[in-house]
């Protein structure tokens, strides 16, 4: 499983497999955020299921990210968090995606945007939330975040 730790209640990585879920309830995980527009969340048949959030999105600078998915996942993330859980977020590889979705967890947590990002970055070296066109929705994320 490709993932990373960012916080102790946020981690990043790449698309699990429903053979990795009792791996991430063992971290403590109760919510998994998915950012693939092309791969649907596996069910989880466990009594005590983890919670899935599908936000389907493009890794495309064609088709910016949503901010109205990236409010979306942040809020459950803080719910989630709040309650006590831990919370995964994913795309294909954990570097575009992911990494936005991320990114705006931590903010809606207070985290400056620039400090966020960074983070991520020192993290996961893999993640990219610098690139040309996840860079500007996480900063007009942050501009927006008023919850």
């Amino acid at each position: 499983m490709d993932f990373s730790p960012i916080t102790p209640d946020l981690f990043i990585g790449k698309t699990p497999s429903s053979v990795n879920y009792n791996y991430m309830r063992e971290l403590g995980v109760k919510l998994v955020i998915n950012m693939r527009v092309e791969y649907r969340p596996r069910k989880d048949f466990h009594p005590d299921p983890i919670q899935f959030l599908w936000l389907p999105t493009f890794d495309s600078p064609l088709i910016p990210i949503s901010i109205r998915a990236l409010h979306r996942g942040a809020k459950t993330a803080l719910e989630t968090i709040q309650a006590g859980g831990k919370v995964y977020t994913h795309c294909a590889g954990g570097v575009h995606r992911g990494v936005a979705m991320g990114a705006c967890i931590l903010i809606a947590q207070g985290y400056d945007p620039h400090a966020a990002m960074q983070l991520i970055k020192d993290k996961r070296p893999v993640a990219d939330p610098f690139a040309f066109y996840i860079h500007p929705r996480i900063l007009k994320f942050a501009s927006q975040w008023t919850d």
